[in-house]
């Protein structure tokens, strides 16, 4: 049997659930989606014996429209095309990290610069463009969901130092056209699709670009690879 001293202690499980999270955040597909989402979400709230927080949240999800039977991934199944959802999935549910304190960034804006960014995205999104037209603009993102293979889609996330301000994120798509299987996708670069911030009804947090309008799923979509 395993001595009791030797077990780890409540702050390392804690720690070593954040850190599996965050990874989990980065890479949703390669941890199992949203499943394993919420599993490590309710073994982090068991912890800090708030078992109850997730279920609140569940609930203004459901409220907003960003939660449907299919969870949150079924509302960006809805709104982005591919199997690109799933990076906007783990963006929703960084921002419930983020409120509980267990988001790790790479990076904080300053208010001032999160204040311009805020101010001017939706208007600089009424034009079709890229991953690297994103980072130019704005810098290197807070958090990077999704990986840095430019041949798949993601989502980048821009946190101010100012904690309770809400993440602004990006959501980028690469792949195929609707029917098709090629690869590699016959973009070089992610094609930005929309930003999403702020509180309210789900849909209308998003700004889509022209693109993003031109590829939204339609009640018959079959969902592109």
């Amino acid at each position: 049997m395993t001595a009791a001293n030797s077990l780890a202690t409540a702050a390392e499980i804690r720690a070593h659930l954040i850190d599996q999270f965050n990874r989990a955040l980065c890479s949703p597909s390669g941890f199992g989606g949203e499943i394993a989402l919420h599993l490590l979400i309710n073994h982090l709230l068991f912890i800090e014996r708030q078992p109850e927080a997730f279920a609140q949240q569940r609930r203004a999800w459901e409220d907003s429209g960003a939660f449907t039977a299919t969870g949150v991934t079924g509302a960006f199944r809805e709104l982005i095309p591919g199997r690109n959802y799933e990076e906007g999935m783990a963006s929703v549910f960084a921002e419930f990290a983020q409120r509980r304190g267990w988001l790790k960034s790479e990076r904080l804006l300053t208010a001032e610069a999160y204040e311009a960014l805020k101010g001017s995205v939706r208007q600089w999104a009424g034009k079709d463009r890229t991953w690297p037209d994103v980072t130019a603009a704005f810098g290197a993102p807070s958090v990077l969901f999704g990986g840095d293979n430019p041949l798949y889609g993601k989502s980048l996330g821009y946190l101010s130092e100012d904690m309770e301000q809400p993440m602004v994120v990006f959501h980028l798509w690469n792949g195929c056209a609707p029917g098709t299987n090629t690869w590699p996708p016959e973009h070089e670069q992610p094609l930005l699709l929309a930003v999403r911030f702020g509180g309210g009804l789900f849909r209308q947090s998003f700004t889509f670009t022209p693109e993003g309008e031109r590829r939204m799923p339609g009640p018959d979509h079959h969902h592109p690879t």
